[in-house]
């Protein structure tokens, strides 16, 4: 009974408390939803969520040392609030006394920060309240320097806000330019190894939301939200030596100049592997500022621009008649060949019937010379032979844009196409597809696939390396040094021995002159001069390979042979190439 009394008591109290709790809860509700709506409301007023994107930085571009080339620095987006710009004056003491500063005071000091008149930034206020009488957002100025930062801070404008905006910055300007491209204003890629390699280099942003007081537009301290986290892209680092491209494009430039050129090319390769060390084209741009540039110029000639090569090809033609076996016995090489097909093909001088062996006619440059000893192998054969060697088709590099060339199949070639293609004529090549010809015969007939980008650095430190192809042998270890040693001959004993010699080293090379298609049906006036080759020839170790448009004061391989000669001295020099010992044998121009 007593039991039962109690628990009686105990529910009662319960049910008392509740309904006290309940009454408080329902007295707040209605203070908070009637009696101070209005007031709470207001306050509500002044808070405000936006969201903001966080940017991931871009990732860097390095040489194969680890020089920057491409990096991105901090930059700030200037904006504001029209619809708090409006507002009223914007309060200010001054010696101990708040005073008023009207807006047009207010625009003018933080137009002369950003470069603007303070009209125009009034402009940018009245512009966007038009669109938007409630606008409370618009842009006065992107990717603004720290010191303009700093200096739209000090003005504590609080409707100015600077955001956090990663921009692009070439620190070597315009060394490998044409190379690594550039990107917009925005941070999109646009060009080069810039827009190839966005899938390494690509930073992802991400997205937070932050608190802000209407009244003063500034954001509230510890109320940001990550969203989403920003990632930064990785480091691309290619095979370029920055130091050696720098030197090969000045002397390039100059040889441009000099020559009344209207374009160059000049490649250096690495004969063990295929690595691009230099690859400078004359003009080229400087990423910084693109726009100074004319558009034609802001790419990579070496790579997009294919040409006939001329008498460089005749190496090629030369090394699949030696691998066949068919360079002996020697020719008899008149100025004109008429052959049985009907065919017309002359030399570049007249000259009466010459008994010659393969290296004569490599050393005299003929084209009867070749022509009858390119004969001796069937059109598929040598087909075969260009394919090998990668003429008709892009490089392992995957260069933007690059240009396969034209090499039609041997089945389409007409009578004349048929010997023309034997010395570099009816055909077309890059500049790289020729230094890697010549990288073949180099390295003992085996050709390694054209590098230029040794891999990605992920921003978490983990490398992503290309994967590293083998070398395809395209012509016997034999056949290779018995077609350098004729380079070696072309080299001593040819008519430029006394303007490409590059002394105590051993160097087998070839030039060319070749006629430029007018995209008409026909041939410009000028000539395309080139000369490559390779050295030490005792032990190859570096191709290096000219290419020179139309140099009206010198229109021969005269205009490319002192770059050839400046540039291979400059890369044995640096890598400290240990010198020829012996010199090259000497090899029977005539039988």
């Amino acid at each position: 009974m007593t039991t039962s009394r109690s628990r009686s008591r105990r529910t009662l109290v319960f049910a008392a408390v509740l309904l006290g709790l309940i009454s408080v809860f329902v007295t707040r509700l209605v203070d908070i939803q009637v009696v101070r709506a209005a007031s709470l409301s207001e306050q509500a007023e002044d808070l405000r969520s936006a969201p903001r994107t966080v940017y991931g930085a871009r990732g860097d571009i390095v040489d194969a040392n680890g020089v920057v080339l491409a990096d991105s620095v901090m930059r700030w987006d200037i904006a504001l609030s029209p619809s708090k710009a409006k507002a009223g004056p914007l309060e200010r003491e001054v010696d101990g006394e708040v005073v008023e500063v009207p807006l047009e005071q207010t625009a003018a000091e933080l137009g002369e920060v950003v470069g603007l008149t303070g009209d125009q930034v009034l402009g940018i206020i009245e512009s966007a309240l038009a669109e938007d009488p409630d606008s409370d957002f618009a842009y006065v100025s992107k990717l603004v320097d720290v010191g303009t930062y700093e200096a739209v801070e000090a003005l504590d404008i609080p409707w100015v806000v600077p955001w956090r905006h990663p921009s692009r910055t070439y620190p070597n300007g315009s060394v490998a330019g044409n190379l690594i491209g550039f990107t917009g204003d925005d941070g999109d890629a646009l060009a080069g190894l810039e827009l190839s390699e966005d899938a390494c280099l690509a930073g992802q942003d991400g997205l937070e939301q932050y608190l802000y007081g209407a009244g003063d537009y500034t954001p509230i301290p510890d109320s940001t939200v990550v969203l989403e986290e920003a990632k930064d892209g990785g480091d691309l680092q290619l095979t370029i030596d920055s130091d050696l491209q720098w030197f090969v494009q000045r002397v390039a430039a100059e040889q441009v100049a000099a020559t009344g050129a209207q374009w160059a090319t000049v490649t250096v390769m690495e004969v063990e592997t295929g690595r691009l060390l230099a690859v400078a084209d004359v003009p080229t741009v400087d990423p910084n500022d693109p726009a100074a540039t004319e558009s034609i110029d802001r790419g990579s000639r070496a790579f997009t621009a294919s040409f006939e090569p001329g008498s460089t090809f005749k190496t090629l033609t030369a090394a699949a008649v030696v691998d066949a076996g068919e360079d002996e016995p020697g020719v008899v090489a008149p100025y004109r060949y008429l052959p049985a097909n009907g065919a017309n093909i002359n030399d570049s001088h007249f000259h009466e019937d010459e008994r010659m062996t393969l290296s004569g006619v490599l050393v005299d440059s003929s084209n009867t010379g070749m022509s009858l000893f390119g004969e001796r192998l069937s059109d598929s054969e040598r087909f075969s032979y260009m394919e090998a060697f990668g003429i008709g088709q892009r490089t392992e590099v995957g260069f933007l844009a690059e240009d396969p060339g034209i090499l039609h199949d041997w089945r389409d070639w007409d009578n004349q196409t048929k010997y023309t293609t034997m010395f570099g004529q009816g055909l077309t090549t890059t500049a790289i597809q020729i230094a890697s010809v010549y990288q073949t015969i180099a390295n003992g007939g085996v050709r390694m696939p054209v590098t230029l980008v040794d891999g990605c650095l992920r921003a978490d430190g983990e490398p992503v390396e290309r994967e590293v192809e083998e070398g395809t042998r395209v012509i016997s270890e034999q056949a290779a040094a018995d077609t350098s040693l004729m380079l070696e001959q072309v080299y001593r004993d040819g008519w430029l021995a006394d303007r490409w010699n590059v002394p105590g080293y051993r160097v087998a090379a070839k030039t060319g002159t070749a006629q430029v298609p007018d995209g008409n049906g026909g041939y410009q006036s000028g000539y395309l001069v080139s000369v490559s080759g390779f050295a030490p020839a005792d032990d190859p170790e570096y191709v290096v390979s000219v290419s020179i448009m139309d140099p009206v004061k010198m229109n021969s391989s005269a205009a490319s042979a002192p770059v050839f000669q400046e540039v291979m001295s400059q890369v044995l020099k640096t890598s400290r190439t240990i010198p020829s010992g012996a010199e090259a044998p000497e090899l029977p121009a005539h039988w």
